[in-house]
């Protein structure tokens, strides 16, 4: 709002062609004076754009860094009337961020080239530490810093132990049938693997890698914001390029190394507003694989010590949340440093009493923690499993580990449950693994007082209930005639396609829902439905009020009342006097510079 008030430029620097695409497109969608210059754009779409530019025609121009930084686009900048730079995914910026990208470090000269031109910088995932880098980084001098909530309160979080990946995932996606979703996996190779699956089972599914070759990426890109796709199955390389707002599942098919990671990714969710589920299959092996590849890392140069120590850290916060009880939204809000109001969020699988604890977890822990004492602490995890199973496996044999007092100790649980108790001791710390490529269980510093009863022992049970929905998701389709929120899909679906655009360009979901919900007869009425400006109501308000009539009439139903209220009238230009104080103050470089830093609300990112 702020260039289109003013009527100047704002340049936004953005990380990825994807992410530049996506908003551009939304943006003129709606009528906004914006563009973008990357390399994908022709030499005569880059001289229009410039043209536009040097006209003042345009508010909004996204670069990236890369070229942001170049001489021929600095003078440029130049001969243009600049009012601010905002940086997009600031955290970038920071070695203490979860993507540090180091180009982003080159935008400190920015100040220096254009020191009475604002600078903003945004991002949704920003601790304390990342914010101070990101201020120092930048040059910013005396910055106003707003943190949002960080809060997704129409998000529900689950955690579930992963005892058979394969089978939750198709249970998840089958459940939300037709509906966007996206699987994030630790490695390319899950990533295959698991499409090939989905896709076996008739889904509408494909993998997403960096591996994968570059029109490929684009054309699984493409296919899922055209809806074209239901399900990606990605690594992290899936990320900020995707805006599609009507995500209504996000799976982790294994832990991420961070809870900055964990906020962003499941932040790909319900960016529409409406109820989204994430659910996290998590592991313990994952947070042990995580540390050796961070490991390997530091050995191969790639990570300082001082690098590895932090992302360490972070591994450590995410285990925690993962195999914590607390409620979820407020452990992920009080991890950004933000009290959470509300005793129960009504949201996670804490909140609504679907986590379940072991009757006699200490008894079971003793008998796990036995098994590793009996075998002398010289085997791994599958090993103590198959002894405690009671499993008549080669090295049980060898070993005449089935002559053990603990052989067979926990054969009435399937060996998967076995294995995720295991590994929730060794999250506890009461057991540890040895580095290396073969790792051995060892009992660790308090195992001998849980063996003598002294120290009690709290386990959890694998998820038991089934998923219900949240209160707001229920809530979210009341009095919503599904028959014609699927005819207006199909509408949504044909103009995107016609127009190739993403269909949540066209409408979101919420301005669906509400269509099926008020049945507006009226242009009059379609004004008063969520999402629908004057622009998009004169563009498709007749074809989206025929599809209604035409289904209305078809099932004899009511149209909704349709108040005979006039079109808004345009806003009224701000007088000319404001516009022009407002221009000089953007570019008075004797003006104290106090510049904005927000961390956007996440509902908005």
């Amino acid at each position: 709002m702020p260039p289109l008030v003013a009527g100047r430029l704002d340049v936004v620097v953005s990380p990825l062609i994807a992410l530049m695409k996506d908003q551009v497109d939304g943006l003129v969608a709606n009528g906004y004076p914006a563009a973008a210059l990357h390399s994908l754009i022709s030499p005569a779409e880059q001289r229009a754009v410039e043209d536009k530019l040097l006209a003042g025609e345009l508010r909004l121009l996204f670069v990236a860094p890369e070229r942001l930084v170049s001489e021929a686009f600095l003078a440029l900048m130049q001969r243009a009337n600049v009012g601010a730079f905002a940086i997009d995914e600031a955290h970038c910026i920071s070695q203490w961020g979860h993507d540090f990208r180091p180009e982003y470090r080159q935008l400190a000269l920015l100040r220096r080239r254009f020191p009475g031109v604002a600078m903003h910088a945004f991002t949704a995932t920003a601790t304390e530490p990342v914010r101070a880098d990101i201020v120092a980084q930048l040059g910013l001098r005396d910055p106003l810093i707003i943190v949002g909530p960080f809060d997704r309160p129409n998000l529900s979080y689950r955690i579930q132990p992963r005892l058979d990946r394969e089978g939750q995932l198709l249970e998840l996606l089958r459940a939300r049938a037709g509906q966007a979703a996206i699987v994030y996996c630790l490695s390319r190779a899950d990533t295959e693997s698991l499409a090939a699956t989905l896709q076996a089972a008739g889904m509408r599914a494909a993998a997403y890698h960096a591996g994968l070759e570059g029109a490929t990426r684009q054309r699984v890109q493409e296919d899922f914001l055209a809806e074209r796709l239901d399900v990606v199955v990605a690594t992290v390389a899936f990320g900020m390029g995707i805006d599609r707002s009507d995500v209504r599942l996000v799976v982790h098919a294994a832990a991420p190394k961070s809870i900055e990671h964990y906020q962003q990714e499941t932040g790909r969710a319900g960016r529409d507003g409406l109820p989204a589920d994430c659910v996290l299959l998590y592991s313990a092996a994952d947070i042990l694989r995580w540390e050796s590849l961070l490991t390997k890392r530091a050995q191969e140069g790639e990570l300082t010590p001082e690098g590895l120590g932090g992302q360490l850290t972070a591994l450590r916060a995410i285990q925690r949340f993962c195999g914590g009880v607390l409620c979820r939204h407020r452990s992920l809000s009080e991890h950004f440093g933000q009290p959470y109001p509300n005793a129960n969020c009504g949201a996670c699988d804490v909140c609504l009493g679907e986590v379940q604890f072991m009757a006699d977890g200490t008894v079971v822990a003793q008998k796990l923690l036995s098994a590793v004492a009996r075998t002398g602490g010289r085997f791994g995890v599958t090993h103590v499993v198959a002894v405690l199973s009671g499993a008549q496996t080669e090295t049980v044999r060898r070993w005449n580990h089935d002559q053990l007092s603990v052989y067979g100790l926990l054969k009435e649980l399937p060996r998967p449950a076995i294995t995720q108790l295991v590994y929730q001791l060794l999250d506890q710390g009461l057991l540890r693994q040895t580095e290396g490529d073969r790792p051995v269980v060892i009992l660790g510093d308090e195992a001998a007082a849980v063996l003598r009863g002294e120290l009690p022992v709290r386990l959890l049970l694998p998820a038991v209930k089934r998923a219900e929905r949240s209160v707001a998701d229920a809530a979210s389709w009341t009095g919503v005639d599904m028959g014609l929120y699927e005819a207006l899909r199909e509408l949504r679906t044909r103009i995107a396609r016609e127009r190739g655009l993403p269909a949540y360009i066209v409408f979101g979901d919420a301005t669906l829902r509400d269509m099926a919900r008020l049945r507006p007869a009226s242009m009059g009425a379609l004004i008063h439905v969520k999402g629908i400006g004057e622009r998009k109501l004169a563009d498709l308000g007749e074809t989206f009020l025929d599809t209604i009539t035409a289904y209305c009439q078809a099932h004899g139903l009511e149209q909704g009342p349709a108040p005979s209220l006039p079109l808004a009238p345009p806003p009224t230009p701000p007088p000319r006097q404001l516009v022009e104080e407002a221009n000089d103050g953007a570019n008075e470089p004797t003006r104290p510079a106090t510049r904005p830093f927000s961390a956007s609300p996440p509902a908005n990112r």
